[in-house]
């Protein structure tokens, strides 16, 4: 079994990155597993380059910090593998303009953008050929990640059925919990770095006082019964999901302890703190040497190469594309 995911370099992660992908990545983590910081669909959008070199060192020391292991498995910069953007290519020209105008994530960030850049349309295609690149069989998803992964197998079984046998075609894995954290202020939208308030996201760096603060002023609701109902009770269910996350225990079992949303909110905080803790250690350690993190990238580069390379070999041959 392959596992393949990345996560764009917004600097360190939220805890709903964390809960949602990262846990699971080091979790599933063999020699076999691959894992991306897709710098390359972090430029969908404007960003200083500058920070966007910042934040690619940051976010690898995170998940550095949170577990992940180039003894264990492989994490790499997308764009220091030269064929992701190449395979992309070949699959736009596979894909179809109804199939990406249904991306539900276009049209949400496209809504807010004046002037939409192209590659905001057409990155669920360089998704697609992250996964397939790489010979995948299995990609962790969070809810919001699904339609891309349908995307993604459309297109292999396409270009299969078309060119012949060529790619992979990817399965999911789904978290069973803290699959998709959401806003301490907006319980009904997913927390997020840009688009979350202050309050409504807590990042894995946050301070004890600060990770506090955020939960004790979680949007709850005026009735004071403690109930696990997403419909009915969404930030309650919201706190009752990182405390499970964080204890390892069945959020409606947790639900049967409390009477008072305080002591929720004092339990939960106080696990997430506790969940966080080490992470924030060895982070503290990685980030004072980046050459040593550029290192290890550059390592997990040169692993998966030759794996890229023949992929990309193999599709361009049954497009006919002419050998060098």
């Amino acid at each position: 079994m392959r596992i393949l995911s990345g996560i764009q370099p917004s600097g360190v992660p939220h805890l709903g990155n964390y809960l949602g992908a990262v846990q699971q990545w080091v979790h599933h983590q063999t020699p076999d597993s691959l894992y991306c910081v897709v710098d390359l669909h972090a430029i969908t959008k404007e960003i200083a380059p500058d920070s966007l070199r910042r934040q690619t060192i940051e976010c690898a020391a995170s998940l550095f910090a949170c577990g992940l292991d180039q003894e264990s498995s492989t994490l790499f910069v997308q764009s220091h593998v030269e064929f992701h953007p190449r395979l992309s290519w070949l699959l736009e020209c596979v894909a179809s303009v109804g199939e990406l105008r249904r991306m539900t994530q276009f049209k949400e960030k496209g809504e807010k953008q004046e002037l939409h850049r192209v590659g905001l349309f057409t990155y669920p295609v360089l998704m697609a050929a992250d996964i397939l690149l790489y010979g995948t069989t299995h990609v962790p998803v969070g809810d919001d990640q699904r339609q891309h992964l349908e995307l993604a197998r459309e297109i292999a079984n396409r270009f299969n059925n078309t060119y012949g046998q060529t790619f992979v075609v990817p399965e999911p894995i789904y978290p069973s919990v803290g699959a998709r954290v959401m806003d301490l202020q907006e319980p009904t939208r997913k927390m997020s770095k840009s688009v979350s308030s202050p309050l409504g996201k807590i990042e894995i760096l946050d301070s004890p006082e600060e990770i506090s603060r955020k939960i004790k002023k979680a949007v709850t609701d005026t009735d004071s019964v403690v109930d696990y109902d997403w419909e009915k009770k969404p930030g309650l269910s919201n706190l009752l999901d990182l405390l499970a996350a964080a204890t390892g225990t069945e959020p409606q079992k947790l639900a049967e302890n409390y009477t008072r949303y305080g002591d929720l909110k004092a339990d939960t905080a106080e696990a997430v703190v506790a969940m966080l803790r080490p992470i924030q250690d060895r982070y503290a350690v990685l980030i004072d040497d980046p050459s040593q993190i550029l290192s290890l990238l550059n390592e997990g580069a040169q692993r998966v190469r030759p794996v890229a390379q023949a992929t990309y070999a193999r599709a361009s041959e049954a497009m006919g594309l002419l050998a060098q």
